[in-house]
């Protein structure tokens, strides 16, 4: 009989063990606990969130660096000002847990993903800079991988005062009586405003980085 609580914490904390692997435990977990809002925060991150959604504050204002396409030489830094870089050098991520990982494992360590800015944003940003190049915003690998350690981090919180609870050992399902027990965890952000909080010290992994192979020719 499976023990569905610890395995999940385990899990959190195997290098090994993808995000995009470990969610759909947890999911099908919260809905054992009839746990709404975890379940709903979960599904949300693991999905994608809708552009009409307000995004949870880890996932905004993403600092990055403001690139402009050279026919010579690939993408190099703008010519942009502190300012210039305060207005338009940070974005709002929405990609759900499968794309963020997948976006991790094409970037080598070091690197990142180029977002192209809406026209609109890079005719005004060409007009501030006098640059008629290509522009696009770059997002570092390691931004990435902190998003996706904060999600790993809540669902380890989470299972962990589960554990905390009593709820160690083999289940098959769960009591009224203990789904009750349990219902004060039923707080999504709680769990990841203290992961944001103790991320330095918590068991959790870094998303691992790609050999050369999974960059260039996927899993």
């Amino acid at each position: 009989m499976e023990a569905p609580v610890d395995d999940l914490e385990s899990r959190t904390k195997d290098a090994t063990d993808s995000l995009v692997e470990i969610m759909p435990a947890a999911i099908t977990l919260a809905m054992m606990f009839r746990q709404r809002k975890m379940a709903a925060w979960l599904r949300t991150e693991f999905d994608g969130y809708p552009e009409s959604v307000a995004l949870p504050a880890y996932r905004c204002d993403i600092p990055g660096h403001i690139v402009a396409r050279s026919p010579q030489y690939g993408w190099i830094p703008a010519p942009v000002n502190e300012k210039q870089n305060l207005e338009h050098g940070h974005l709002d991520i929405n990609e759900g847990v499968k794309a963020l990982e997948k976006i991790c494992l094409s970037c080598k360590k070091g690197s990142g993903k180029q977002i192209a800015f809406q026209p609109e944003q890079m005719q005004q940003l060409q007009a501030q800079i006098n640059l008629s190049a290509e522009l696009a915003l770059t997002i570092s690998r390691e931004s990435y991988s902190k998003l996706l350690t904060a999600i790993r981090s809540t669902i380890y919180l989470w299972s962990r005062e589960l554990i905390e609870l009593g709820f160690s050992g083999a289940h098959n399902s769960f009591s009224n009586e203990e789904r009750e027990k349990a219902a004060h965890l039923d707080d999504p952000e709680r769990f990841w405003q203290q992961a944001l909080l103790e991320s330095e010290s918590l068991p959790i992994p870094q998303v691992r980085a790609p050999g050369f192979f999974e960059r260039v020719f996927g899993n």
